[in-house]
C-alpha cells in the first residue's frame, strides 16, 4: 500500500462558471475558456483557428496545472517521490567564510519557512517578488541536501555519513570541479516555470551573508497534460527514460530508496531520508543522431517509438536476454544500455532516476549543449549509482555519445515535521 504521508499534488474543485457569451462559430466554449486562460489574451480570428487545435475536446484543462499543491510536512522531503514536473532548477550553495552550525541552523530554518510557505501557493515570508503571483503552487517542490564537506564547515564530522564519501573515478567523467559538489544542495520543481524562479530568486535571497550559490542548472520535462495518455518521459536523445523505475507500489521501494528508521550505520538524523547522486551528463546529439534507427535501438536495447525491449512485448515486458536472431545472435546487444542497468545484473542494485533535461545554448563550433540533469535516489549510493556505474564502465554502448560533466553526492534528511525545519535533528542535535 502507498505511504499515507505522501498524499498526491491535489487539486481544488473548481469553483462555478458565471454565464458566458455564445464563443465564435466553430469555436467550443470549454475551448475558448481553456485557450484564453493559457494566454490571457483576446482571440482575434487567427487566434481562434489556433484554439481549435491547441485544445483538443479531451486534454486537461490548462488552468488546473496551477491548482496542483504538494505538502512540505511529510515523512520523506518533497521532490522525491512525485512525477516529473515540467520545470526544474538544481543549485549548490557553499557556506560563507566564518558561517558554521548556527549559521546553517539558521538559514535552513528560513529556507523550510519558505518552502512551505510558497509550496502552498502563499507569497515568500518577506520582500516577495510577485513573480508568481495568482499562479498558484503548480506542484512546487523544494527539496534540501547536505554535501561532504558541509560537515567540516559546521564543526559535525561526527555526524556525516559513510554514504557521504566521494565517488569513485568513471571513465565517462570530464567532470567540471568547480560546476560539482557543494555544501549545501537545493532541487526545485514545478509545473510552471515562473513558479519555478520565483522559487528559485526566493532560496537565494534567503540565503543572505550566510552562503554564496556554487552553481546552479536549469532543467525541464514535457508538461503534465500534454499528452493525452501518460507516459514515460523522453529524453532528448527521443528514448524513453525511466522505464524500470522501481514503483512505490513494490514491496521493496522504501528499503531501496529511504534510510530507515533505525537497524542501519546511517546516522539517527538520517532516518526516513535518501540519497541524491546528481550528475550534468551531455549527450553528444550530433554524433547520435547521424546513427539510423536501428543502430541507435540496438545502443539501447529498447525500441525507440514505444520503449519495447528488442526482445519483443510492449514497455513493461519482461526483457529475454537469451534470445537471439535466425544468425544466433543475441537480440539484444551485450553492450546494451538497457541490459546493463537492469538491477537483476548488478545484484539488485536499484535507483529512482527523476531528472530534467537541459539546453543550455549552441557551443562556438555549433555544438549543442544539452543533455540530462540526472539525478537518482537510493538508500545508498554505493549499493545504487555507484555499483550500477561501474558495471556501464566496462563497456555501455551509450557511453560513445555522453559526457559526464558535472557531479554532486547529497544527504537528503527526511522531511520536517510541522513546527520543526528540515535537519534540525542533525543542526540541534
Amino acid at each position: 500500500m502507498p505511504d499515507q504521508s505522501l498524499p498526491e499534488a491535489r487539486t481544488p474543485e473548481a469553483a462555478p462558471t458565471p454565464p458566458q457569451p455564445p464563443a465564435p462559430e466553430g469555436l467550443t466554449r470549454r475551448r475558448l475558456l481553456g485557450t484564453a486562460g493559457a494566454t490571457g489574451l483576446v482571440l482575434g480570428a487567427a487566434g481562434a483557428a489556433a484554439g481549435r487545435a491547441a485544445a483538443p475536446a479531451q486534454a486537461t484543462p490548462l488552468s488546473s496545472i496551477g491548482a496542483g499543491e504538494v505538502m512540505f510536512h511529510v515523512k520523506h522531503q518533497p521532490g522525491i517521490t512525485q512525477g516529473l514536473q515540467a520545470r526544474g532548477h538544481l543549485v549548490a550553495f557553499d557556506l560563507a567564510a566564518g558561517a558554521g552550525r548556527k549559521e546553517a541552523a539558521a538559514l535552513l530554518r528560513r529556507w523550510s519557512e519558505t518552502a512551505r510557505r510558497l509550496m502552498a501557493g502563499e507569497a515568500a515570508p518577506h520582500d516577495d517578488t510577485d513573480i508568481a503571483r495568482d499562479a498558484g503552487p503548480s506542484s512546487l517542490t523544494i527539496t534540501f541536501g547536505f554535501g561532504n564537506s558541509f560537515f567540516a564547515r559546521t564543526g559535525l564530522e561526527k555526524e556525516r555519513p559513510v554514504a557521504l564519501d566521494p565517488l569513485p573515478d568513471f571513465s565517462s567523467d570530464h567532470l567540471d570541479k568547480a560546476r560539482s559538489n557543494g555544501d549545501l544542495w537545493v532541487q526545485i520543481g514545478a509545473d510552471d516555470a515562473l513558479v519555478a524562479f520565483h522559487a528559485l530568486r526566493a532560496i537565494q535571497k534567503d540565503a543572505g551573508s550566510a552562503a554564496k550559490v556554487r552553481w546552479q542548472m536549469n532543467g525541464f520535462n514535457r508538461t503534465p497534460g500534454a499528452t493525452a495518455h501518460p507516459m514515460t518521459a523522453r529524453n532528448l536523445m527521443g528514448q524513453m527514460d525511466g522505464t524500470r523505475n522501481p514503483q512505490p507500489t513494490e514491496a521493496d521501494f522504501d528499503k531501496r530508496i529511504f534510510v530507515p528508521a533505525s537497524g542501519t550505520k546511517d546516522p539517527t538524523w538520517m532516518a526516513n531520508g535518501s540519497y541524491a547522486v546528481v550528475r550534468r551528463i551531455r549527450m553528444l546529439l550530433d554524433d547520435w543522431e547521424k546513427l539510423s534507427l536501428t543502430a541507435q535501438e540496438r545502443v539501447v536495447g529498447r525500441r525507440k517509438a514505444d520503449g519495447a525491449p528488442l526482445s519483443g512485448g510492449d514497455e513493461t515486458t519482461e526483457m529475454d536476454l537469451e534470445k537471439t536472431d535466425a544468425d544466433g545472435d543475441l537480440v539484444v546487444p551485450l553492450n546494451a544500455h538497457a541490459r546493463i542497468t537492469r538491477p537483476d545484473q548488478n545484484g539488485g542494485a536499484a535507483m529512482l532516476r527523476r531528472p530534467f533535461s537541459y539546453h543550455d545554448g549552441i557551443d562556438a563550433d555549433g555544438t549543442p549543449d544539452a543533455g540530462l540533469l540526472f539525478v537518482c535516489w537510493q538508500a545508498d549510493p554505493l549499493r545504487g549509482f555507484v555499483t550500477v556505474q561501474r558495471k556501464l564502465d566496462r563497456g555501455d554502448a551509450l557511453s560513445t555519445y555522453i559526457r559526464h560533466e558535472t557531479s554532486g553526492l547529497f544527504a537528503v534528511p527526511g522531511g520536517a515535521a510541522r513546527g520543526e525545519y528540515v535537519g534540525q535533528a542533525l543542526l540541534e542535535g
